[in-house]
C-alpha cells in the first residue's frame, strides 16, 4: 500500500509539473504559479529514503528537467499553449497521471494572459506547503491609446486627393479696400538723405550712377580718333562721320524722314546703304568709271547694262558709281525680278534703296517723273551663265524696256561692266538642288560650296564701268512704241553697242586683278 501510495503521489506531482510547463506564458508575460498539493510535500519529507520516495524523486527530477527544457525555448506561440491546455482540460479527472483541479486552472490563466515575444520566460517558484492556492491572474500592461493626428493636410495633398478647401470668396471691392489698407513696406522707395543747403555745388539726386551721354560720346569719338590715326585715316573724317550717324539716329527716332510710293527711303540710302557699299567699291573692286558725262544732269533716262557675276554685285556698283561720280549725285532706280523682292531681308533693303519691280507700268511711271532707271535685260540668264561664256551677252528679251523709253521719250544709255565675270566663276550648276529650293540656278565655283560661307566672298577683280553715248528716242512718232520692228531694231542696237564696248574694254585691261 505504501508503494502504491508513493507511486500515485509521484505521478500526481509529475502531472502537476507538466500542467505548469504547458501553462507557462509566452515571452514577456507574467509567470503563472501552480501550487502542488500537500501530498507532494509529504513525499519529499517522509519518503525520501524509501523506494517509493526514490521513485517519486526520479519522477520529480524528470518533471523538473522537462520544465527547464521548456523554459529554454524562448518562442512559443499562444495558439499552441492554449491548444495543449484545452486538451488537458477535456481529459477526465480521477486518473492517477492527470490532476483535474490543477489542469483546470492552468488553461484559464494561459488563455487570458497576453504573451509578448521580447522577454524570456521566468520559471515558476516552488509551491508552498499546505493546501493548493488559487491561481493568480497576470497583471496587464497599461493601455496605450493610439496617437491622434491634429495636423491638417497640405494644399498639395488636398489637391492631389481631389479635395478642394472651401474658402469664402472676397468681392473685388473688399479686396481693393484690404489692399489699400494693408501696409506694404517692401514697395516703399528709400528717400535720399537731405542735401546740405550750405553746399552750392551739390550733385543732383540720381538712383543709378549713370554717366552723362555727352561723356560717352566724347569717349567714343576719342577711341575712334585713335583707331583712325592707327589706320591712316584723318581724325576729322571720323568726327564728321560720327556727327552724321548721330544726326541720322535722331531723325529716325523723331520720324523725320520720307518714303515715296515705291518704298524708296532717301535718308536710309544716303546714310546707311551707300556707306556699306563704298569699301567694296573703292578698296575691293577698285572700280574705274568712264563716260559719266553721258548721263544727263536732269530729266529721265533709261540705263541698260549687261548682267554677270553669279551674284548681282554689278547693279549695286553701278548705283554707287552714278551717285558718287556724277556731279549731281543722281540716284539710279534699278528694276529687279520678282525673286529679289520675295527674298527676306534682301527685298526690304532693295525697296528702301530705290529698286522696284521690273514691270512696264512702274518703269514708265518713274521715267515720266524724271528718274534715272536702270535695267538688266539678260536677267538670271546673264548672272547664271558658265565661265566659258563670259562677256557674251544673252538674249535681251522682247524689248519691253525700249517700249517704255519710247513712251516716256527719254534717252537710252548703254552701260558696259568688265570685271564682274571673274568675282565668282561658275564651273558647274546643281540643277536638282536649284529646283528643290526654288532657285533659278545653284552655281559651283572654285570657292563655293567647298569653303562654306567663305566661298560667298567675291574675288577682288579689277572693275571698269563705262557709260556709252545716249540713244535718243524723242524724235519718233507717238505710236512708235507699238511698232514691233522698231522696238526690235532699237533693242538690237543697244545690245550690239554694249557687246562691242565689252570687247574694247577687255583689250584695254592689263590684268584681271590689277
Amino acid at each position: 500500500m505504501a508503494r502504491r501510495g508513493a507511486l500515485a503521489a509521484g505521478a500526481e506531482r509529475a502531472s502537476g509539473e507538466r500542467a505548469r510547463r504547458r501553462s507557462t506564458p509566452l515571452l514577456g508575460a507574467d509567470p503563472v504559479t501552480v501550487a502542488d498539493d500537500g501530498a507532494t510535500s509529504a513525499v519529499d519529507a517522509g519518503t525520501e529514503g524509501t523506494p517509493a520516495g526514490q521513485a517519486a524523486t526520479k519522477a520529480g527530477g524528470r518533471a523538473t528537467a522537462s520544465t527547464r527544457k521548456s523554459a529554454k525555448k524562448p518562442r512559443t506561440t499562444t495558439a499552441t499553449t492554449a491548444g495543449d491546455t484545452t486538451k488537458a482540460a477535456r481529459k477526465p479527472a480521477g486518473t492517477s497521471r492527470r490532476a483535474g483541479a490543477t489542469k483546470a486552472a492552468a488553461p484559464d490563466t494561459a488563455a487570458t494572459s497576453p504573451a509578448p515575444r521580447s522577454t524570456p520566460a521566468t520559471p515558476a517558484p516552488a509551491a508552498p506547503e499546505g493546501p493548493p492556492a488559487a491561481p493568480t491572474r497576470p497583471s496587464r500592461r497599461p493601455h496605450r491609446p493610439a496617437p491622434k493626428v491634429t495636423s491638417k493636410p497640405s494644399r498639395k495633398v488636398a489637391t492631389v486627393s481631389g479635395e478642394r478647401p472651401r474658402r469664402p470668396r472676397t468681392s473685388p471691392r473688399e479686396k481693393a479696400q484690404r489692399d489699400a489698407a494693408t501696409p506694404r513696406p517692401h514697395l516703399r522707395l528709400a528717400e535720399p538723405p537731405p542735401l546740405d543747403p550750405t553746399v552750392a555745388d551739390a550733385p543732383g539726386r540720381s538712383g543709378l550712377p549713370l554717366p552723362d551721354p555727352a561723356e560717352l560720346v566724347e569717349a567714343l569719338v576719342t577711341g575712334l580718333r585713335v583707331a583712325a590715326g592707327a589706320a591712316g585715316i584723318a581724325p576729322e573724317d571720323v568726327e564728321r562721320r560720327v556727327a552724321q550717324v548721330l544726326a541720322y539716329l535722331r531723325r529716325r527716332l523723331d520720324g523725320d524722314y520720307a518714303v515715296d510710293d515705291f518704298g524708296y527711303d532717301e535718308d536710309f540710302t544716303t546714310n546707311v546703304f551707300y556707306p556699306m557699299l563704298r569699301p567694296l567699291y573703292r578698296h575691293w573692286f577698285r572700280v574705274e568709271v568712264r563716260g559719266i558725262e553721258n548721263i544727263p544732269a536732269t530729266g529721265g533716262a533709261l540705263l541698260v547694262s549687261n548682267h554677270s557675276g553669279t551674284v548681282a554685285y554689278d547693279s549695286l556698283m553701278i548705283q554707287l558709281a552714278v551717285h558718287d561720280e556724277h556731279p549731281q549725285h543722281r540716284v539710279m532706280r534699278a528694276l529687279g525680278a520678282d525673286f529679289v523682292f520675295k527674298t527676306p531681308f534682301v527685298g526690304t533693303i532693295a525697296r528702301r534703296s530705290g529698286s522696284t519691280l521690273a514691270a512696264g507700268a512702274d518703269a514708265e511711271r518713274l521715267l515720266t517723273a524724271g528718274e534715272l532707271v536702270g535695267v538688266f535685260p539678260e536677267g538670271f540668264k546673264g548672272i547664271g551663265k558658265p565661265f566659258s561664256e563670259r562677256y557674251k551677252l544673252q538674249r535681251f528679251g522682247r524689248g519691253g524696256f525700249v517700249s517704255a523709253a519710247l513712251r516716256a521719250g527719254v534717252p537710252i544709255i548703254p552701260c558696259s561692266v568688265v570685271g564682274a565675270e571673274e568675282i565668282a566663276p561658275i564651273i558647274g550648276n546643281m540643277n536638282t538642288l536649284a529646283r528643290l529650293f526654288g532657285l533659278p540656278y545653284m552655281p559651283v565655283t572654285p570657292t563655293w560650296p567647298w569653303l562654306g560661307p567663305l566661298g560667298a566672298i567675291p574675288l577682288p577683280s579689277k572693275w571698269i564701268i563705262e557709260f556709252g553715248a545716249p540713244i535718243h528716242t524723242d524724235g519718233y512718232e507717238p505710236g512708235a512704241a507699238d511698232d514691233p520692228m522698231l522696238v526690235f531694231d532699237l533693242t538690237d542696237q543697244v545690245r550690239e553697242t554694249i557687246q562691242q564696248t565689252l570687247y574694247t574694254l577687255l583689250m584695254q585691261r592689263r590684268s584681271v586683278f590689277f
